[in-house]
């Protein structure tokens, strides 16, 4: 029983035909890969549908709905029941047609895939009809006969409750929020290149769009658009091409980032043939031109839009299309490497900063009134408090930080007191002193010592500096023209003081305390100070009879 057992075992396994169903839904999977996939098969098939307006409607990431409608040429009625059979096309009749393929799409297989793995409704009209017509499709079929319907011009896909029958991917699919901005980023790249298409992405129930485009002239004007002023005013124009049949044959016309823009993340557009592809090499290219030019950590923003001969480029490589191979790839590729590395070294002569001025500041300050501010905050309002380590100063005249602390708001009343108090103060300190202290023999000889051995370089770039922060304790970031430079604080703030007293002495103003510090400890503390270099140390009591003694006489 055993032996026999062990036997069968041995025994190589039965090899079968798998069904239909299976081998269709097994390759849905690989060419549907998760919403995005979806999204991009159907965008593209109303792009060669020849659309002027392109609208996408999405709820939970596009695993509960996905409807892309367009404004194209529409399907006809007799062409409704093959719609969605596998490997049916309008695209192409012959594998000959691929060597001059111009349309994205030409497999036959995405709208099938969708409905293997979810429940698709078609809704289209075509010129001639004066209505549309609408049907359901599952595992590749109708589910029913095609239904008069009203309907506007061109075609409505709806795609719901995608993976339903593929538990395992479902649940790898829950983060709808990350799917959905997928989504977002697929349109945008449509929209920048694709100007003379009007864009449009919504979330299920939101009121406003997050990718909304209209048909532009400009190229700049939809990355303005689509992605905001602060990323179109720091692009470049670039172009390359080359007509050698040698070699290579191509045009190339793009935008990259200049050195003033920075982010944590590479956004790199690439079409090849008006196709929306990855090429990793390329990408490799390019990053290590902006490696050595951009500050570490920061990435650049790359739209390149290459055109080839059709026979040149081979789109049959990747189930999705997402990957293309090129004739010569590498040539290409050094090209225009080597155009975007001159642009950018051409670029980088100049750094623009934006500022902010002193009347726009928007720092706390210390409210020294005893009143309290009871009106209402506005609806919908909230007061952020910002942690002090993440503070940021935007103005050099700033304090930012904890410094504002202690600065006080005074009156207008208060000041005007104590600048008359100020003016009394000079005027007595004048005709006590009546001669000049800058008749000191000593302290002018000190200040000529200084301005001897003063350096004109480094004086003017502590006249001209920025205080931009603290790098740690000891040393201070300071901004010069181009330059940053590290400054040990304690000992330039040692030198300054030094120099100030020299420069003014005898012409320093009173300082008032705000709580006036007893006369008394001033006596005590003057007494100590007296008798540190001295060997007899007197017991502190007698030091403060004596400050006791001479408080009463004031």
């Amino acid at each position: 029983m055993e032996e026999s057992q062990n036997q069968r075992r041995m025994e190589p396994p039965k090899i079968q035909r798998l069904s239909e169903s299976v081998v269709n839904r097994i390759a849905a999977g690989e060419v549907i890969q998760r919403p995005v996939s979806a999204v991009k098969e159907l965008v593209e098939n109303s792009l060669d549908a020849a659309s002027s307006s392109v609208s996408l409607l999405i709820k939970d990431g596009g695993l509960k709905l996905i409807q892309v409608s367009d404004d194209g040429h529409g399907i006809r009625f007799e062409d409704l029941p093959i719609l969605c059979e596998r490997h049916t096309t309008s695209k192409l009749s012959s594998f000959e047609d691929l060597q001059r393929i111009k349309s994205m799409g030409f497999r036959g297989e995405a709208l099938a895939s969708m409905t293997y793995v979810a429940h698709v409704t078609v809704t289209t009209i075509t010129k001639p009809q004066l209505h549309g017509y609408r049907v359901s499709y599952r595992d590749g079929v109708m589910e029913h006969q095609p239904r008069p319907c009203a309907a506007v011009k061109g075609t409505q896909i709806m795609v719901e409750n995608l993976f339903y029958n593929m538990a395992a991917r479902r649940k790898t699919l829950q983060n709808s929020s990350d799917d959905y901005s997928k989504i977002v980023d697929l349109v945008s790249r449509f929209a920048i290149h694709h100007i003379n298409v009007s864009f449009s992405c919504r979330k299920h129930g939101a009121v406003r769009a997050d990718v909304h485009t209209v048909a532009m002239s400009s190229r700049l004007d939809a990355i303005k658009s689509v992605y905001g002023v602060s990323v179109a005013r720091n692009l470049i124009e670039i172009e390359a091409s080359d007509n050698d049949p040698s070699t290579s044959v191509f045009e190339m016309h793009g935008y990259m980032s200049n050195a003033n823009y920075a982010a944590k993340k590479i956004t790199m557009v690439l079409f090849i043939n008006d196709r929306l592809v990855e090429c990793s090499a390329l990408k490799r290219a390019i990053e290590i031109v902006y490696a050595a030019t951009l500050p570490k950590a920061s990435k650049p923003f790359i739209y390149i839009s290459i055109v080839l001969p059709p026979e040149n480029i081979d789109v049959n490589v990747h189930p999705t299309k997402r990957e293309v191979s090129l004739l010569n790839q590498e040539v290409i590729i050094e090209k225009i490497q080597s155009v975007v590395e001159s642009t950018l070294r051409s670029s980088n002569e100049a750094r623009t900063f934006q500022e902010q001025s002193a009347g726009q500041s928007s720092s706390p300050r210390i409210n020294t009134s005893k009143e309290v501010n009871l009106s209402p905050m506005p609806t919908g309002s909230r007061l952020l408090k910002v942690p002090v380590h993440k503070l940021v100063r935007t103005d050099s005249l700033d304090p930012a930080g904890r410094l504002h602390a202690y600065t006080q708001i005074m009156s207008d009343r208060h000041l005007e007191k104590s600048a008359s108090l100020n003016a009394i103060r000079s005027s007595v300190r004048q005709r006590r002193n009546p001669k000049d202290s800058l008749e000191l023999t000593s302290v002018q000889e000190l200040l000529d010592k200084i301005n001897s051995n003063c350096d004109p370089g480094m004086t003017d770039i502590i006249r001209h500096c920025t205080y931009v922060g603290m790098a740690d304790d000891v040393f201070a970031l300071l901004q010069h023209n181009t330059r940053l430079y590290l400054a040990n604080v304690v000992n330039l703030s040692k030198e300054l003081m030094y120099q100030q007293v020299l420069s003014r002495f005898g012409h320093f103003n009173a300082i008032q305390l705000n709580d006036p510090v007893p006369l008394k400890d001033l006596i005590i503390l003057a007494l100590k100070e007296e008798d540190i270099d001295s060997e007899c140390n007197d017991d502190d009591s007698l030091k403060e009879k004596i400050a006791e003694v001479i408080s009463h006489w004031f």
